[in-house]
């Protein structure tokens, strides 16, 4: 499991925005989903996604609103025209940082 804030908070963004292009979603599971597709490497928190979220709602990638789901209120996150124009970019830039490391890492 990958313990470390600083790298989570790097990538948050590129992730967020990746998960958010198939359809709106609300904090927990946004979380329960980044658990479940790595396996449990990244435990994701509170703490770590809502201020990610915040951020990237003021500067106008995401946008929310409350939806009443089982009789429980639950913000709901999706991405603007804005958002959406940046996903493919930032896909692109973390998959490109992550071969650049791997090249490091794996040289002796």
């Amino acid at each position: 499991m990958i313990q470390n804030s600083e790298l989570m908070k790097g990538i948050a963004p590129a992730v967020i925005l990746k998960l958010l292009s198939g359809k709106a979603m609300y904090g927990y599971e946004i979380i329960r989903k980044i658990n479940e597709l790595t396996n449990g490497e990244f435990q994701w928190k509170e703490g770590a996604l809502y201020p990610c979220l915040h951020k990237m709602e003021n500067g106008g990638l995401l946008k929310s609103e409350w939806r009443i789901v089982s009789g429980k209120p639950r913000k709901y996150y999706a991405l603007t025209k804005t958002g959406k124009e940046q996903v493919a970019e930032k896909v692109n830039e973390s998959r490109t940082f992550c071969t650049a490391l791997n090249l490091l890492l794996g040289s002796e």
